[in-house]
């Protein structure tokens, strides 16, 4: 059988490789084979046929990386339902929206989330089933949940053209955006975007990012895809890390930049064993030349760079291992991302005209490729905007090709882009505006050594006595902590152009004169 769906992964392994190892989860040492990995996923067919849930409807899940995210994930799809992974790092609000916006019929929630459920009001989930003890949670479990349940599959018809997939990103307006991701852009994804990684059925995938981003769940279906070994850790340690990565024998592995920085500090990396990494693949933000040589140089295995969006279901462009030339007549390469992918387009357009620009011409980047998503779901307005009826998407970054290779520049739209994590500024406002204190707010991101780039809020104020800290903790009521402002400058009038709008540039320059390029 071919795989042509998210379901059809486990299938073809369960029957070409069914008592390979697929998955270990290092919290506790569970494992899976490939035939356990699918009958699980069958019960999770059932179970969630049973309550209720029919094609394209869509299922929510709120944990930390846990084993059950997979199995929940390829149950979904075998009866052509959505998956929508809600990020842990939120605040109780902006949960709330999500799970409100999605119209989600069942939430499967770990069990130190249920602080954050206690403070949501949800208006269409009919079902919780918990990740925890039964004795202490009071809801259903996940192993009460399934336990009644044969390992049957329901074999339901689905269209790769249908949405498999539904990740949420900031909005510029402030509200976030449900990206939908269809079968087709992830078998896009697995089957041509990334072939070039070389994963393959004897690979050991390490899976450490949030499963939240699609750097994290599609890097590990990516692994499973090949019928690769998953190695599944449950939040980002970076002593566990250097542990796996020697005792099961890791071979491909993804980091954002942040973590490769965190992990060069970590006390003993230079003593790890390192030696059965084949590739590391870094992205989400651009890394600096010191950290990634340095990181070259300790793992002494072949680097990748990936640039994409959620909106193109992860990477679209990659900085393969031969570019990566530090102190070689190639090193110049590394200030770019690499290439198109097979299969994907690129061009640069001036934001004026609309029109292509030439080689070395600074202008947003388009992308035209088979993993661009779907649209915004229920947001026809959003969805027009970013992805055209010509099929090029357009991406808010700024940049230019030379010679194929796309180098980025700036941001066309304000997004700030922290840790890996994206964050947009009118979101960040829209909470300051709401202090009775505050008269006039900017958000901008302004360098930081440890994170590439931090919020930094600049307010006009009614009162004197509204400090730093008070305004940070504020913001920390109604957003994730990553989103809140690490400083705050004050400033008498926000500059604003005729029409109103907030000269962000301006703002920006001060902090960035003396850095090669705008973004960090």
């Amino acid at each position: 059988m071919a795989i042509e769906t998210l379901a059809d992964i486990v299938r073809f392994h369960a029957v070409e490789r069914p008592d390979q190892r697929a998955m270990i989860y290092t919290a506790d040492d569970r494992r899976w084979t490939f035939r356990e990995l699918d009958q699980e996923s069958n019960q999770i067919a059932q179970a969630l046929r049973a309550a209720g849930i029919d094609a394209q409807d869509r299922i929510a899940y709120l944990d930390k990386n846990s084993p059950e995210y997979f199995t929940y994930l390829y149950g979904g799809a075998k009866l052509n339902a959505v998956s929508v992974a809600v990020n842990w790092r939120l605040a109780p609000p902006e949960m709330e929206y999500i799970l409100n916006n999605s119209e989600a019929k069942i939430l499967l929630i770990g069990e130190e989330f249920l602080e954050c459920l206690a403070q949501m009001n949800l208006t269409h989930i009919e079902t919780f089933v918990v990740l925890g003890d039964p004795l202490e949670t009071g809801y259903l479990t996940y192993d009460q949940w399934i336990a009644d349940f044969d390992p049957i599959d329901p074999e339901i018809p689905v269209d790769a053209e249908e949405t498999c997939y539904q990740l949420y990103t900031s909005g510029t307006t402030g509200l976030p955006k449900g990206v939908e991701l269809t079968h087709n852009n992830f078998i896009g994804l697995l089957a041509d975007g990334f072939s070039a990684l070389n994963i393959q059925d004897k690979s050991v995938n390490l899976v450490c990012m949030p499963l939240f981003h699609v750097s994290g769940s599609g890097w590990g279906v990516l692994g499973q895809y090949y019928g690769a070994e998953t190695i599944l850790l449950r939040d980002v340690d970076m002593a566990e890390i250097m542990r796996v990565i020697g005792v099961h024998r890791v071979t491909h592995t993804v980091f954002v930049p942040a973590v490769l920085q965190f992990f060069l500090a970590q006390p003993g990396a230079k003593d790890g064993d390192y030696a059965s990494l084949e590739l590391v693949v870094y992205g989400a933000s651009p890394i600096t030349e010191a950290v990634l040589i340095e990181a070259m140089d300790l793992f002494k295995c072949n680097f990748s760079q990936a640039y994409g969006l959620t909106e193109t279901t992860g990477g679209v462009v990659l900085l393969a291992p031969e570019d990566h030339d530090p102190g070689g007549p190639r090193a110049h390469l590394l200030r770019s991302c690499g290439k198109a992918v097979p299969g994907t387009e690129l061009k640069i357009v001036d934001t004026e005209t609309l029109e292509g620009v030439e080689d070395g011409t600074v202008g947003e980047i388009w992308i035209k490729s088979p993993q661009n998503m779907k649209g915004y779901w229920k947001n026809p307005e959003a969805t027009a905007e970013t992805k055209r009826s010509d099929g090029w998407l357009r991406t808010g970054d700024a940049g230019y090709l030379q010679e194929g290779y796309l180098y980025i520049h700036d941001r066309v739209k304000d997004m700030i882009i922290s840790g890996g994590e994206n964050i947009y500024p009118a979101e960040i406002e829209n909470v300051l505006m709401k202090h009775p204190s505050i008269q006039d707010a900017a958000v901008i991101g302004v360098p930081s050594e440890r994170w590439g780039e931090t919020v930094k809020a600049i307010i006009t104020r009614s009162s004197v006595d509204l400090t730093e800290q008070s305004v940070i903790e504020f913001c920390r009521k109604s957003l994730a902590g990553f989103k809140c402002p690490t400083s705050v400058d004050w400033m008498d009038n926000i500059p604003r152009n005729p029409s109103g709008k907030i000269l962000k540039t301006e703002l920006r320059k001060p902090f960035w004169a003396d850095q090669d390029r705008q973004v960090s």
